[in-house]
């Protein structure tokens, strides 16, 4: 396959809101965590899959199920999702050409989105390629080998976002046709995820 590409699974936080990691909540048969590195694992368009992991690593390692995916720690997780960026580029494969972030606690973002999203980055070999959910930006946002440098330098957390606000004439955005997929930081919100299943 040309253009090698690398995922990053997020899922390194402490998940202060919810009291509890959210990475181990109960989806679908499974968890949060195993259903998002179950649908990287299942794209063909991901050469690499690379699930990162922080905050209760252990218990959270030994509570889902890896294929092809493989565990990389981030033990700066508490300085936002930017050092998962770091530990993610350290650890990537030197052939990666672009490194694809995708959110733990996201499970809406499935294997399509995935897959369009790779393919018009392969396609293009733009510098930013997003998905967007009936014009709201969302996961996966996928960025070019030369912005590796700037994802590293990133701060904070939704660190990506802050490259994608000051380069939009770098982004190209794949319309997914559907509604924006919710991410799960409260109760609330997983009572609501819950619900729509």
């Amino acid at each position: 396959m040309d253009s090698f590409l690398t995922a990053l699974v997020l899922a390194a936080g402490s998940s202060k809101r919810l009291g509890q990691p959210k990475q181990l909540l109960s989806y679908r048969g499974t968890t949060l965590l195993s259903w998002t590195i179950a649908q990287a694992e299942a794209s063909p368009a991901l050469d690499e899959v690379l699930v990162i992991l922080g905050h209760a690593s252990d218990t959270v390692l030994a509570s889902v199920t890896l294929g092809r995916a493989r565990p990389v720690l981030n033990t700066e997780f508490s300085e936002g999702c930017a050092a998962s960026y770091r530990a993610g580029l350290a650890a990537a494969d030197q052939r990666a050409e672009g490194v694809m972030i995708l959110l733990s606690d996201q499970p809406g973002v499935d294997v399509e989105a995935i897959g369009r999203v790779a393919a018009a980055w392969r396609a293009e070999r733009g510098r930013i390629v997003i998905a967007s959910y009936q014009g709201a930006p969302g996961h996966p946002l996928l960025f070019d080998r030369q912005l590796f440098p700037d994802l590293a330098a990133l701060h904070g957390d939704k660190a990506a976002w802050k490259l994608v606000d000051q380069r939009p004439d770098w982004v190209r955005s794949v319309e997914m046709g559907r509604p924006l997929p919710g991410d799960v930081d409260t109760w609330a919100d997983y009572t609501k995820l819950a619900d729509s299943e």
